[in-house]
């Protein structure tokens, strides 16, 4: 099937009335957990997976990838009337949108923001269109060897480009690679790491453990915040910018949209990296650089469109090698391995219909969150005078009984809890608890992989050197742990430097007097 066919294909599947629903159900939950501070894609996609169960395969992933590209939106409109990220990846956009929210300028910032956004979504998916076929196809030829190289790269990037720590970070992924293991060796059948309880026989329910960590850990992680968001007053005018403004921000719409795709196809490369990468190549290229932080369109428009574009570039690794690239993604892969669908190589030819019917409805949900965002900015707005702990226990009820519903099982309920006071103490200590979920998705197929890998060598480590494909990505991991072990001693070099006093500062005026 040709790339015109496909699309034609997925246009089929997009237009269709429910999916249609969806799409809009998918983006418009998306923005209103955008514009609500903490919530997050992570957290909302892990407490609705178990509704996602009673609809068709195409059709809930086509709800979740709304939802992921919906957030980036409206974590804007806090970002810029607040000074409130609404998500993470929209920390960056406070830095010019709240400055020209303060001299009057919200409309054009909201507006320069929507309009990028669907410029560097839309350009994402025509990427995805047509970068995703031909890596498809040179990913059939891929053996097990090449999937171990690649599952591993998968975790060790989303450790090195995570936002905390690193070695916090490649802590938790180890945990998630321990918790992968728990339940029936795939190979031989054994139990093991279960204690007797019948229950751990076939694992911990990947489902249980998402809502655990994200949705019940971010409820109680919340509620401990005391801060007041203070309602805007001031109305908001000339939402559509002035063709001046889209002069000045065409560059760095442009220049977002390259930006962000090929960050979001990285695994770990999610809209943090890419909008603050976007921001810093913006701000060098500026012949005054010292408007940045002082209400520059550019500062706006560039990492807002780099943000949108790298969520939809992340679904390339996922729909054509079967590797979540971040957190979100992974939710969407576990919910489509419960439903028993594989991504990977084969998914284009399998399931075309999930495959092609995801990239048209993108093109759909962009177009329905331009319509959205630009008139209804004041509604969205108002979301935040509910109050945090009504919609912490609405969600804590929801989370249950969704839990309960899937296998019917209450042991499931008590692993919601269990990983939701270790989620919750997770961000109190600094942990992030992307790495475990991660490395918790993708360690059965690391540890499959990897025995088959041994049975076809005969137990030698060399097939994962001798093959070109698995042995340059193992070379390129070599690579990143180097310059990650230099760019640390450099970087605690420098500062020693600085804390190290001199003779002169050692000395005190008094001293110096005598």
């Amino acid at each position: 099937m040709g790339i015109l066919d496909g699309i034609a294909q997925g246009f089929t599947v997009a237009l269709d009335p429910v999916n249609i629903l969806y799409v809009f159900v998918g983006v418009l939950i998306g923005t209103v957990i955008g514009v609500l501070p903490g919530l997050g894609p992570t957290a909302t996609i892990a407490l609705l997976l178990p509704l996602t169960y009673e609809i068709e395969p195409h059709t809930a992933v086509i709800l979740l990838a709304g939802i992921y590209y919906g957030s980036m939106y409206g974590g804007t409109i806090t970002s810029v009337l607040l000074r409130l990220p609404g998500e993470a990846a929209s920390v960056v956009t406070t830095f010019d949108g709240y400055e020209m929210a303060k001299q009057g300028r919200a409309g054009p910032a909201l507006g320069i923001a929507a309009i990028g956004s669907f410029v560097g979504g839309v350009l994402a998916v025509v990427g995805l269109a047509v970068l995703a076929p031909p890596l498809a196809a040179l990913a059939v030829s891929f053996g097990p060897p090449e999937y171990v190289a690649l599952t591993a790269l998968g975790i060790l990037l989303v450790t090195y480009l995570g936002t905390g720590s690193a070695l916090k970070s490649l802590s938790m992924a180890a945990l998630g690679l321990l918790l992968a293991t728990v339940g029936q060796d795939p190979i031989a059948g054994t139990t093991r790491f279960t204690f007797g309880q019948v229950t751990l026989f076939d694992g911990f329910d990947f489902v249980a453990v998402a809502m655990g960590l994200f949705g019940v850990g971010e409820i109680l992680h919340s509620l401990e915040r005391t801060e007041k968001v203070q309602a805007v007053t001031q109305k908001i005018k000339h939402i559509w910018p002035s063709r001046k403004d889209v002069r000045e921000s065409a560059g760095a719409i442009g220049r977002g949209s390259v930006l962000g795709f090929l960050i979001g196809v990285l695994p770990g490369g999610g809209g943090v990296v890419s909008s603050l990468a976007s921001y810093a190549l913006e701000k060098r290229r500026a012949k005054d650089p010292s408007r940045f932080g002082r209400g520059a369109i550019q500062g706006v428009a560039g990492p807002e469109t780099a943000n949108n574009a790298s969520s939809t570039s992340a679904f390339i690794p996922l729909l054509t090698l079967g590797i979540p690239a971040n957190v979100v993604l992974a939710l969407i892969f576990g919910a489509l391995l419960v439903q028993g669908i594989t991504p990977g190589p084969q998914l284009i030819d399998q399931h075309p219909e999930i495959f092609w019917g995801v990239i048209a409805s993108m093109f759909v949900g962009n177009l329905m969150l331009l319509v959205l965002n630009i008139p209804l900015v004041g509604v969205f707005v108002q979301i935040l005078r509910v109050r945090a702990g009504v919609l912490a226990a609405f969600a804590l009820l929801v989370t249950m009984a969704g839990v309960f519903s899937i296998n019917n099982d209450v042991s499931d309920m008590w692993v919601v809890l269990a990983f939701g006071v270790l989620g919750w103490l997770m961000k109190k200590t600094g942990f992030e608890p992307g790495p475990l979920v991660l490395a918790f998705v993708l360690g059965p197929i690391l540890e499959r992989a990897f025995r088959q890998s041994m049975l076809i060598s005969g137990g030698s480590l060399d097939v994962f050197v001798t093959r070109p494909i698995s042995g340059g990505l193992f070379a390129l991991m070599a690579l990143i742990v180097v310059i990650s072990i230099l760019t640390a001693r450099r970087r605690a070099r420098v500062l020693h430097r600085h804390d190290t006093p001199t003779t002169d500062d050692e000395l005190t005026p008094a001293e110096g007097d005598r």
